[in-house]
Parts: C-alpha cells; sequence; structure tokens
C-alpha cells in the first residue's frame, strides 16, 4: 500500500504574496517556451533557462550537460516538461544536489526550482520528504511534475520560473533560487564521519600570537636576540 501525500495548509506569508508576472516594470520574469516555434538561437537560450533553473548557474558544467535530451528537444520529440524531467533524472543532479543534502534540505531545492516558489512550511517538506523515502526520486519528480500547481503555470512548454518574491527579499540580500548556492549541511558531515570539534570548556577566541614557537621556529631566534 503506498503512502499518499500528507495534507498541508498554507501557512506561510509568502502564499498571499503576488506572483512576479503580475507586477509591473522590470520584476516581470522572462519566459522560455516553445508554444511559438522558436529560432534556433530562441532554442539554445530555451535550453541554458532550462540548465539555469533546475542546475543553478553555480552548476551548469561539462558534465551536467545532457546531449541527448538537447537534441530531442531540438527536434520536437520531447517537451519542455520532459526535458526539466530529464535534467532531475540525471546522475548530475543527483550527485550535486541529493548526495550531499538531507530530505528536507533536497524537497526545498526542488520545489524552489521546479515550481518556482519557496516552500510553504515545515509541514510541506515533511509530505514529500516521505514521497522520496517511501516511492524513491523518480515518483517525488513526477509528483511535482505532474501537480495542478506546475500544470497551471509550466503546463509542457514553458521552463519554471522563480514565480513568488521572498518577503523582505530585497532589505535581506535575497538572491534568487536559481542562483542560490547549494551548501553541505551539518547533518551531512556528521553522517560523513567529518571531524567536529567539541570542547566543554568557555568559549574563548584564538589569537594566533598566543600559540608557543617549537623547536626550530624562527621566533625563538628572535627572542634570543632581544634578550641580548
Amino acid at each position: 500500500m503506498s503512502i499518499p501525500l500528507l495534507n498541508y495548509s498554507l501557512s506561510t506569508q509568502n502564499q498571499r504574496v503576488d506572483g512576479f508576472e503580475y507586477l509591473p516594470g522590470e520584476e516581470q520574469p522572462k519566459i522560455y517556451t516553445t508554444d511559438d516555434v522558436p529560432t534556433a538561437i530562441e532554442m539554445d537560450e530555451i535550453i541554458w533557462a532550462a540548465y539555469r533553473q533546475i542546475f543553478s548557474e553555480h552548476q551548469i558544467l561539462v558534465r551536467t550537460a545532457q546531449p541527448f535530451l538537447e537534441s530531442q528537444l531540438r527536434f520536437n520529440q520531447i517537451k519542455v516538461k520532459d526535458f526539466i524531467k530529464g535534467l532531475l533524472l540525471s546522475e548530475s543532479f543527483r550527485a550535486l544536489n541529493y548526495n550531499f543534502n538531507n530530505n528536507y534540505r533536497f524537497v526545498e531545492m526542488c520545489i524552489q526550482r521546479v515550481l518556482g516558489r519557496d516552500v510553504y512550511n515545515q509541514r510541506e517538506k515533511l509530505a514529500f520528504s516521505i514521497i522520496i523515502a517511501s516511492k524513491g526520486l523518480k515518483a517525488f519528480f513526477n509528483t511535482l511534475l505532474e501537480s495542478d500547481e506546475y500544470i497551471e503555470n509550466f503546463a509542457d512548454n514553458t521552463v519554471p520560473y522563480q514565480r513568488r518574491r521572498v518577503i523582505a527579499q530585497r532589505s535581506k540580500g535575497e538572491v534568487p533560487f536559481n542562483l542560490k548556492t547549494p551548501r553541505m549541511g551539518k547533518d551531512f558531515l556528521l553522517k560523513q564521519g567529518m571531524p567536529q570539534l567539541l570542547w566543554a570548556g568557555p568559549v574563548r577566541k584564538f589569537r594566533p600570537q598566543e600559540q608557543q614557537p617549537k623547536a626550530g621556529d624562527p621566533a625563538l631566534f628572535l627572542s634570543m636576540v632581544k634578550d641580548l
């Protein structure tokens, strides 16, 4: 018996914020779509936008390229949504994102990049984390891509984009989701057995000048000269 997706409420302030597409001026996102038959240059831009959205600019490397998927998209053998799914299922995406984060952080990252918004709350993270744990990554990606939210906003032919601002985004210097650098979490470091500094005493800043010189250190000769 498969575990259904848990219900969760929209308990964040961000879900009340208008999407970028409803704001006038420069904040409106550029839409990359194949609804109108794109030229070769426009198709290059669509493919680049897809890589940037799913991998982020920091992860667009030679190893992340998927030439077979690109060829299929160029010759109209697959839709943009299929291309997005192929990027998510690639070994590069798994290695650069899933392998270095726990399920909760991975869910947050995927919702930001695939659905174009931040997570609503911890309950949503838990709901999708259960899908990953019980059904695997492919089922998780299918849940996102086949959701009403994705279909209503991006359908089959539009590259996902950030649809929601983050509260106080500008004042805090927030960057778009697809420009954030993925970081290795503390829990991942612990899981990998990385050395951790344990100190039960009072917190005290270390000053380099407090370190005692060892034998052969030039500092010993300098002290001898001062004593002469």
